[in-house]
């Protein structure tokens, strides 16, 4: 069960994000707003939120799940895979220091982002992209070895992040893009495919018993609620213009 959540508001700098979206640059005020609902959707499951002050000069670190991975037992600090957002990290490690008293870094020449990691009970997927290499996943491994999780390394091709293609929705289940369907590493959990035209959807976020979709996907939601899943639509118009999703804007634990 997860019992916090640690979210960044979004700057006014957000509308110079990164992004190869091509949908047109964010509404900052729209972006706020969106971003309170988001809040608001994780406090109605059950999750206490804290929020971190805007910082201006980060355009993209309100996506703060790049920054840290964080479990009930650990927190380690990311070293982000595009070379403007590491600063985002030191006010993220003020917080999580203030949590759990120390936190372990990944370190130089590893590239990390938090959206290549996934958990599933004991075990770490971890994608290897763009944003993220070989020697972050090995480090990551070795980090988290020590605390009982096993690391599996997933090649995930064009995607920006693993989580952009599969969520865990606990119990061995999956939310899951049709492309990802078949990666040999997969094909043990109880699948549930997204439509291709829905692929957006595929990053939507277990919590407690519900599930966080984007607004605007009824295939998908529709799908969920066939397996007997609350599903909360969440409106995230703003945030997928920067390639953001669901689980992009918060750090849970």
């Amino acid at each position: 069960m997860f019992t916090q959540a640690l979210l960044k508001l979004p700057a006014a700098t957000l509308v110079d994000g990164i992004t190869t979206a091509n949908l047109g640059k964010p509404d900052y005020a729209l972006a706020l707003k969106q971003h309170d609902l988001y809040r608001r959707a994780l406090e109605d499951c059950q999750v206490s939120v804290s929020l971190l002050e805007a910082d201006e000069c980060y355009p993209d670190s309100v996506f703060i799940e790049d920054t840290a991975v964080v479990t009930d037992q650990f927190a380690i600090i990311t070293r982000p895979g595009a070379e403007s957002r590491r600063g985002e990290t030191a006010a993220v490690r003020h917080k999580l220091v203030e949590l759990f008293g120390a936190v372990h870094t990944i370190e130089s020449p590893a590239i990390l982002d938090g959206g290549d990691v996934m958990q599933c009970g004991s075990r770490f997927f971890v994608g290897l992209s763009g944003r993220t290499n070989r020697e972050g996943v090995n480090q990551f491994s070795e980090l988290v070895k020590d605390y009982g999780y096993s690391t599996i390394p997933v090649t995930i091709g064009d995607m920006l992040h693993l989580k952009s293609g599969v969520s865990y929705l606990e119990n061995d289940s999956l939310l899951i893009t049709s492309d990802m369907m078949d990666h040999p590493h997969f094909l043990d959990f109880q699948c549930i495919a997204v439509p291709p035209e829905e692929a957006y959807a595929a990053n939507s976020l277990w919590l407690n018993g519900r599930i966080l979709i984007p607004e605007g996907f009824p295939l998908t939601g529709q799908k969920l609620k066939d397996k007997g899943y609350q599903v909360i639509p969440v409106s995230m118009s703003e945030f997928r213009k920067l390639n953001g999703g669901l689980s992009c804007l918060s750090l849970r634990f």
